[in-house]
């Protein structure tokens, strides 16, 4: 990243996420919401697309948060996507997510000229919805049984134009629902 913001409000740092930090992350992978993976998961991401893994850390050395995405797709439907955005529970309601947001998007658009953002929320996650939404992000679909296990869920799709499509058909919301294989 070309530009790392401090944030004064919460003394924190946005800085590459490193192979170290995932020794230290489970505080804040503890969370229902938060989807885990394994650590094969993980490096992939860092290695295959490194600008989209940020961590936020305390001037403590505390990871704070992180987020986690990559670009894919093709000609009109090229996009970043966001993986997984977790923040501790003592470093929450701090704007921590919007500053993530905010650079996932700027690489998507800047570096990697994608059209739009978007991402995978649980359906009962009522504040990501609403964090999500106070974003600009909107619900494109819905997503039949998406989270499995023990607790099987739906999931939105929610979306949000970069510049790329200023007359936001990214966004523009399906009729109906769709599975995980029609993905």
């Amino acid at each position: 990243h070309s530009h790392w913001p401090l944030n004064t409000a919460v003394m924190s740092i946005l800085r590459p996420f490193v192979c170290d930090d995932l020794w230290t992350f489970n505080k804040v992978n503890l969370d229902s919401l938060t989807e885990t993976y394994d650590l094969r998961f993980y490096l992939h991401y860092l290695a295959r697309w490194p600008e989209y893994f940020t961590a936020a850390e305390s001037m403590n050395g505390d990871l704070m948060g992180y987020i986690m995405g990559k670009v894919e797709g093709k000609k009109t439907d090229w996009h970043g996507h966001v993986t997984a955005l977790t923040v501790a529970p003592e470093y929450r309601r701090l704007g921590l997510a919007d500053l993530f947001m905010a650079d996932l998007e700027d690489i998507s658009e800047n570096r990697h000229k994608g059209y739009f953002v978007d991402l995978f929320v649980r359906k009962s996650n009522d504040v990501a919805v609403m964090l999500y939404r106070k974003l600009g992000y909107t619900i494109y679909r819905t997503v039949l049984e998406y989270y499995s296990g023990v607790n099987p869920e739906d999931a939105y799709d929610m979306r949000k134009s970069l510049s790329l499509d200023p007359d936001k058909k990214k966004m523009v919301p399906l009729d109906k629902p769709v599975h995980p294989w029609e993905l």
